[in-house]
């Protein structure tokens, strides 16, 4: 069974597409097959993988409509060991049309249920908002991985996100539990960064990870060449701090297997 990680922050601009999209691609080099879900109606993740959302026939909204056809909609071998289930443009109308849909809250874990076996990890870029797409991300997933950006305001809307985790947590997915804290966009000669990686340490505590995703213009860069960082410039300090995170999500879920 696979390890499903949602990456989920409503704030945006704090690298939750960039963690998806590095964090998938170096667990996939590590830890085996992966599968990168894209449930951003912006379809980043998408587009960072060099895939066209305008082009594509069928996508995750697809497979949330009907769960069957999520084996048509995933790309293969994105990257080494990468898959994605690509998000497009009819993503975009999700939210309204699955109001009043039956079993809403479900729909994506029903789909991903069918292919789950097939990887090892899979992680889920939730949308900048926490409404039905994000709660089907969060119903889906074991654990919500938290990317908060080393910059004024970080901790804004955290207690939201967090209410929302413990809603979803009670009545649709019980076993939902925090996989950690990410500082993102880190820069060390910065004080006001180092004050604010204090304040998120003082907070959420051993959750926090001990790993940090500095600034880095090579993983702004990568992108727009539809690469992972990996495939990009796998010798750059954003690269290294991905691999480094993929190795402690990897150690974390190592060490709660043997506490079972």
């Amino acid at each position: 069974m696979a390890q499903r990680i949602a990456i989920c922050n409503q704030k945006g601009g704090v690298g939750k597409t960039t963690t998806s999209v590095s964090l998938a691609a170096a667990l996939a080099l590590r830890g085996g097959r992966a599968l990168l879900v894209d449930m951003d109606p912006q379809a980043h993740a998408t587009l960072g993988l060099g895939v066209d959302r305008t082009k594509l026939e069928i996508s995750v909204y697809e497979a949330m409509c009907e769960a069957q056809r999520v084996t048509d909609a995933v790309l293969k071998d994105r990257a080494e060991n990468l898959d994605l289930l690509p998000a497009s443009v009819s993503l975009a109308g999700g939210e309204v049309e699955l109001i009043d849909a039956d079993e809403r809250e479900f729909r994506l874990n029903k789909a991903l249920g069918l292919i789950d076996p097939d990887y090892q990890f899979i992680i889920i870029d939730c949308p900048p908002s926490l409404g039905i797409l994000t709660v089907n991300c969060l119903v889906a997933a074991q654990s919500v991985l938290i990317p908060v950006q080393a910059e004024y305001l970080a901790m804004e809307g955290m207690s939201r996100l967090l209410d929302t985790v413990s809603l979803v947590r009670q009545g649709l997915n019980l076993t939902l539990a925090i996989e950690g804290v990410l500082i993102t966009m880190y820069s060390s000669r910065l004080s006001l960064a180092q004050q604010v990686a204090e304040e998120v340490r003082s907070y959420f505590k051993e959750q926090v990870f001990d790993t940090v995703i500095p600034r880095s213009v090579r993983l702004a860069e990568a992108p727009s060449f539809g690469k992972t960082i990996f495939g990009y410039d796998g010798h750059s300090a954003g690269a290294q701090a991905y691999m480094a995170l993929a190795d402690e999500v990897m150690a974390r879920h190592k060490s709660a297997e043997r506490t079972k």
